[in-house]
């Protein structure tokens, strides 16, 4: 088996190197006998960080300024629908990664998983796939900066400011994960807090609080060709927009490789943070379309895009809450880019690990960080720069596109890696060393995969309609071939093969229940508080 030998030759540190890594002692003794291959970056984000950068990683972009998008495109009703459905699958998609990555937290995470469980041709196309991902959700956070200036200036060029941000992160991620962990954790706060506030003052605006002094009530969902707007086609595309919005709950599982306690962490993380995020999400989609019409200047412009949050502050009658609210959404630009930027380092960082990439791409330096993958992830923002001559609208357009789509095809991979996963577990009587296990499966990751496969084929009627889009059918159907020729071309160089359930590695970089047993737990009623305690945070 190609797959297993390269994971169980690759070199392994030292006893107390391994130690000195995740600061963890209880643990590693117990894992002293368990051969490592891609668990050696530095185990320093706590349960408190790995929590907000979970909401970090998700509350961006997509919501903030996508929305307008799928409020124009397909109206109030498309968008709270399609917000609901994409929802859902990432809830079970997450409980099927939940399991796998607690019980084996690597930096690789579900890319890893695809090529231990299913095949070697398939970690390698979805790994490369999802760092090109996390490369361009980078870039799209950066032409997001030059839309979000424009509420203010047209005079200041909006490269400029991209490259000031652009600089910022690099530092962020190149020094070492502690500073990366506590930028994310108050930028991530921060916008909770603004949600919560927006959710409290959209709920006053609606009520009759705004500038008329009104009641809007439900009237924005009668108006013109309101609340379905576009017929099939205005729907279909929510979908691709809501997966963008979505897209990077799932990365939340790479943090796992420097995640302190990792078996523990990881499925509080799965089961409380999500619940949170799509308390956020759906509440904010539904008082954005009871707010605001679809038919709003501004929200899907080429040149120019104004955040609905935006408008929903101006409506309360101050010009400042408009300029607080657009700064914040500048503020959760630089988090979620943050996000992409660790996400995709770490996975071209799994690429050299795996022997899929140059071996220059696994140096750390003495804070263990890649800091090699660290540039060569950020480089690709230079895409960023094509605003200049396409529109920042456009680009961030076809850029969301592109991230949506990927973000689908890694919901499915987890899937697919899931019911291996499980199959594997149990041909080798392994089911109890699970430490968290997914109680949808085998259902949750059936759905996910058949789902997810038919929304990727459907969405793309937008582009058809009124007129054939050329570009913005490329923009959702490109990735599709790219990952095809990727996985036909490895499988036919290596000769790799489907995994067999028998000699699937489910000893390498894992926390097996029975470790959990070796550290002390703590007594039942100060676990009921921590508990209650970690949900409050």
């Amino acid at each position: 088996m190609r797959l297993g030998k390269s994971h169980r030759d690759a070199p392994s540190l030292p006893t107390s190197d391994v130690e000195k890594v995740d600061g963890n002692h209880g643990l590693e003794s117990a894992r002293n006998d368990r051969p490592v291959a891609a668990d050696k970056l530095a185990r320093k984000l706590s349960a408190r960080q790995v929590q907000m950068i979970a909401i970090g990683g998700t509350i961006g972009t997509g919501l903030f300024l996508g929305t307008g998008k799928s409020l124009a495109t397909g109206g109030p009703a498309s968008m709270l629908i399609g917000y609901a459905i994409v929802g859902f699958i990432v809830f079970v998609t997450m409980l099927s990664l939940g399991e796998m990555a607690a019980f084996m937290p690597i930096a690789g995470s579900f890319c890893t998983f695809a090529g231990r469980f299913v095949d070697d041709a398939f970690g390698f196309a979805l790994t490369w796939n999802y760092w090109f991902n996390d490369a361009v959700s980078m870039a799209s956070d950066l032409v997001a900066l030059q839309l979000i200036l424009q509420y203010w200036t047209t005079k200041f060029p909006g490269w400029g400011l991209s490259l000031i941000f652009w600089v910022l992160l690099v530092l962020a991620n190149i020094v070492t994960v502690r500073v990366y962990g506590e930028l994310e954790y108050w930028l991530s706060l921060l916008k909770v807090i603004t949600i919560i506030i927006f959710i409290i003052l959209g709920i006053a605006v609606n009520c009759g609080g705004n500038t008329t002094g009104e009641y809007i009530g439900g009237h924005n969902w009668f108006i013109g060709d309101a609340p379905f707007v576009g017929g099939i086609g205005g729907f279909a595309s929510v979908f691709v927009t809501a997966a963008f919005a979505y897209g990077g709950t799932e990365s939340i599982a790479i943090t796992a490789g420097e995640t302190k306690d990792p078996a523990r962490t990881m499925p509080k993380v799965v089961r409380n943070v999500f619940w949170r995020i799509l308390l956020f999400y759906l509440l904010s989609v539904l008082i954005l379309g009871l707010n605001i019409p679809y038919t709003t200047p501004g929200l899907d412009g080429e040149d120019s895009r104004t955040s609905p949050f935006t408008l929903v502050f101006q409506m309360a009658g101050s010009t400042a809450a408009g300029s607080f609210i657009n700064a914040v959404i500048m503020t959760s630009v630089l988090s979620a880019g943050n996000h992409a930027l660790f996400a995709g380092t770490r996975l071209l960082y799994t690429l050299a690990i795996d022997r899929h990439g140059p071996k220059l791409f696994a140096r750390l330096n003495k804070n263990q960080i890649p800091w090699i993958a660290v540039l060569a992830t950020s480089a690709i923002s230079i895409l960023c720069f094509g605003a200049s001559f396409i529109g920042a609208g456009q680009l961030w357009t076809w850029l969301q596109n592109i991230v949506g789509v990927s973000n689908q095809l890694s919901w499915i991979a987890i899937g697919i890696a899931s019911l291996r996963f499980r199959a594997g577990i149990k041909a080798q009587n392994k089911e109890h060393l699970l430490p968290f296990k997914n109680w949808t499966y085998p259902w949750g990751s059936w759905f996910s995969v058949i789902f997810n496969s038919f929304l990727v084929l459907v969405q793309g009627w937008s582009s058809f309609s009124p007129s054939f889009s050329a570009v913005t059918f490329a923009s959702l159907y490109v990735e599709l071939p790219i990952m095809l020729v990727m996985y036909l071309g490895w499988k036919l160089l290596k000769r790799t093969k489907i995994v067999r359930l028998q000699e699937m590695d489910l000893e390498t970089d894992t926390y097996p229940a029975d470790v959990l047993d070796a550290k002390q737990g703590k007594s039942a009623w100060r676990e009921k508080a921590y508990h209650v305690w970690r949900w409050i945070l």
